[in-house]
């Protein structure tokens, strides 16, 4: 595909989200950037979440998982339905009835200070390292289809992706990423549903014969049955629910959106219907996965070393214009809809949980959100750039990877407020316990095999180091004490 003709659908794309940011932007104050007045209708944040949930990580990285895991990821995604819905009926009421606009300022509510600012602190590194993960991936593609034909460097085409980020995000905030997600969900789940149709065109399949011949494949395999693998299927489904639990419901960025609709009922519907959705969204992708394998494999295509280059590569060399054209639009739109509102939750979180932004006047809030917001792309960019440096395998396991150690903190932090009606003894230790629950978990994973005879800690890894957290967290409780009155509050209503 021509270098110009994707420069040209880029330009277009982001001529369209910037009408969509004008529009949404217009009289838009801090308030609304953060909270988008609690006004956004449900089902359109439950459109937008699937493209926020899937992201450009999904887009190219789970099709190219196919090829070294089959449909084992499904496994994970069933132990998402059970994730959301322990955020629809647990987290939400408890964000709801506190009206938080970050998450994190439970934790200062249930624990103190130095709870508050380590929750809110793994979150920031968290999500920069998410987006980090997701922009690297998309900047990849067009430095793969644009900027490598035209001699720009991959730092410059990072730096136009963020900033492109920064522009239509500036003014309305998480207001104007409510409805762009929507947008791009759509542009997402078209390229998939067309592309796996020119697929079978090219090998003369119709629909029931691409169903056939995918659930025929090698590739077709659902759930691992040995203990011992790394994916076995009990423990991805128990990774995938407590992934969710984290990387959505104590994500800001995540939840922001959730936070955003008119009432906790409004935000419950969203969850459970895009949660059933979600499911049969990521069946799509695998079963594009595997056409693409397929594809290859008749058509003596080789099989790129890195598997995620699949995708990018059939697409804009070997099936034809418009799977190109869909194909740049899609890697755009998805990639675009979870970075948007990384920043924009990045934004806030630090704004909120370090700078009490609340405090100052609002044309000091302009002020104080334009810096951060400057600060955090320049944060991305340059997280980005190193992790171009270093060798990596598939991208999505690398992100899960990553999540179980910087989301477990916040999964013990979390589960112990919500569960132990006792107050610590020692709160300022927290920070430690959050810094040694990790190393020992990669300890563990580490030596795994050693020290279980063979068995390999996979994505559980998350569990794990939410576990040791509680343990810290339990050596320095005060056994004498009741939980506050606020946590207490929102318990009896709860039950």
């Amino acid at each position: 595909m021509e270098a110009t003709s994707v420069a040209i659908i880029i330009t277009l794309y982001f001529l369209v989200l910037f009408i969509i940011a004008r529009l949404t932007g217009k009289k838009a104050d801090t308030e609304t950037f953060f909270t988008a007045g609690r006004q956004s209708p449900w089902y359109v944040v439950a459109f937008g979440m699937i493209g926020a949930s899937l992201s450009g990580v999904t887009f190219i990285s789970v099709p190219g998982w196919v090829g070294s895991s089959e449909f084992t990821y499904m496994a994970m995604v069933l132990g998402y339905l059970a994730g959301y819905i322990a955020i629809a009926f647990i987290l939400l009421p408890l964000y709801y009835k506190l009206n938080l606009v970050s998450i994190y300022t439970y934790l200062e509510k249930r624990f103190g200070f130095y709870s508050y600012k380590t929750g809110a602190g793994f979150f920031l590194i968290s999500r920069i390292i998410g987006a980090s993960f997701r922009l690297f991936l998309v900047a990849g593609v067009l430095q793969l289809a644009v900027f490598d034909h035209w001699g720009v460097p991959f730092g410059v085409t990072v730096t136009v992706a963020i900033a492109l980020i920064w522009v239509y995000t500036l003014k309305g905030g998480i207001k104007t990423v409510v409805w762009t997600d929507t947008l791009q969900t759509l542009f997402m789940l078209l390229a998939v549903s067309v592309t796996i149709i020119i697929i079978g065109n090219e090998m003369g399949w119709g629909l029931s014969e691409i169903v056939s011949n995918v659930d025929n494949s090698e590739y077709s395999k659902w759930f691992e049955t040995d203990i011992n693998e790394s994916n076995f299927w009990l423990k991805n489904f128990i990774a995938g629910a407590f992934i969710t639990l984290t990387m959505t419901g104590l994500d800001q960025d995540m939840m922001q959106k959730n936070l955003t609709c008119k009432s906790l009922k409004d935000a419950q519907k969203n969850m459970l219907w895009f949660s059933v959705v979600l499911i049969f969204v990521n069946l799509i992708f695998l079963s594009l996965g595997a056409l693409l394998f397929i594809y290859s494999e008749q058509n003596g295509i080789p099989i790129p070393k890195d598997t995620d280059d699949l995708y990018p590569l059939l697409a804009l060399n070997n099936l034809g214009s418009a799977a190109g054209i869909l194909f740049m639009l899609g890697i755009i739109a998805a990639a675009y809809s979870s970075a948007d509102s990384a920043l924009t939750a990045l934004t806030t979180s630090f704004c909120h949980d370090f700078l009490d932004i609340k405090q100052y006047p609002e044309k000091e809030r302009k002020r104080i959100k334009l810096l951060t917001h400057i600060g955090m792309s320049t944060i991305l960019l340059v997280v980005i750039l190193v992790f171009n440096e270093i060798e990596r395998d598939n991208v999505i396991k690398e992100l899960f990877n990553a999540a179980g150690y910087t989301y477990g903190p916040l999964l013990g932090l979390f589960a112990y407020g919500l569960f132990i009606k006792k107050q610590l003894s020692k709160e300022y230790l927290v920070p430690v316990i959050a810094i040694i629950a990790p190393i020992l978990t990669y300890l563990l994973v580490e030596y795994s095999p050693e020290i279980f005879d063979g068995y390999e800690i996979g994505f559980e890894r998350l569990l794990i180091n939410g576990f040791l957290t509680i343990i810290g967290l339990l050596l320095i409780t005060d056994w004498s004490s009741e939980q506050n009155n606020i946590e207490s509050e929102v318990r009896s209503d709860q039950l």
